[in-house]
């Protein structure tokens, strides 16, 4: 990768991954938990667990799967332990030095690559399948869209989780009351205290980005969540996050506009 043609939005991605893998690189060696791959006993109401029902039931094994900004390398060692052929890039090669390591741990083979997404190296209509998972509030998702419709196959499988909120919701999130008064107070409970895994210049994609991603696929499914659950009260609530699904079913006409996070999955179409 030339760090010479990344752009500023890319260099400072870059460099926050640095830092990032170099404070919680130790912590990131432990293995990767598999429960989401074999446990029998699923969790709907559970947007990341939602999103693997949905590569299980696809039946990846032997595909070609690429993992879209893997990170420390989770979700690529998962999709590789059921048996899908998996090359998986990231900005950072900090990041993928981890992930590198862990994958060997694991006893799975993976093609892991150092480039942007807007612009990646692979040839065209190299894969069957690209997984997304909290990468496309970090890119420039018209490139990147393009991109991974040139890499995939036609009638490729498409899945991701990832963040959402509707621009209406945003522009209140965005509101000097949020922001000086509400925000500060959630953020140690919503948190634990931690540091949030937050980028200078990411934000959740709203309803017109998604829009660049479902004009890419054909017979295209979505699921919401997160209404509550990351804004008012922390993940580690699961009795709360099965109430606010059990809620809102009925209201799933109102769910692109309250949801903070979104799975989908469907064809490219091309």
């Amino acid at each position: 990768m030339n760090i010479m043609t990344l752009t500023a939005r890319q260099l400072r991605e870059l460099e926050y991954h640095r830092e990032h893998a170099a404070t919680y690189g130790e912590e990131a060696l432990q293995p990767v938990a598999d429960d989401v791959i074999v446990s029998a006993a699923r969790r709907p109401w559970n947007a990341y667990w939602s999103m693997y029902d949905r590569l299980l039931a696809a039946d990846l094994a032997g595909k070609a799967v690429l993992v879209l900004g893997c990170g420390f390398g989770d979700d690529a060692i998962r999709i590789a332990q059921l048996g899908a052929r998996v090359s998986a890039c990231d900005l950072s090669p900090e990041s993928l030095a981890i992930a590198e390591m862990r994958a060997r741990r694991a006893g799975v083979g993976i093609d892991f690559a150092a480039m942007p997404a807007e612009a990646m190296t692979y040839g065209a209509d190299s894969f069957d399948a690209v997984v997304f998972v909290d990468i496309l509030h970090h890119v420039d998702i018209a490139a990147t869209m393009a991109e991974v419709a040139r890499v995939l196959k036609p009638g490729a499988l498409v899945i991701g989780d990832e963040l959402y909120t509707h621009s209406r919701l945003q522009r209140i999130r965005e509101s000097a009351a949020v922001q000086r008064l509400l925000y500060p107070l959630m953020r140690g409970w919503i948190y634990d205290g931690e540091t949030p895994y937050i980028t200078e210049d990411e934000h959740k994609i709203d309803e017109h980005e998604f829009a660049l991603v479902t004009a890419r696929l054909a017979g295209w499914e979505t699921a919401w969540f997160n209404v509550l659950e990351g804004r008012l009260y922390p993940s580690r609530m699961i009795w709360a996050s099965r109430i606010e699904r059990a809620v809102m079913r009925p209201l799933r006409a109102l769910a692109p506009l309250l949801a903070g996070r979104v799975v989908f999955s469907g064809r490219l179409a091309k």
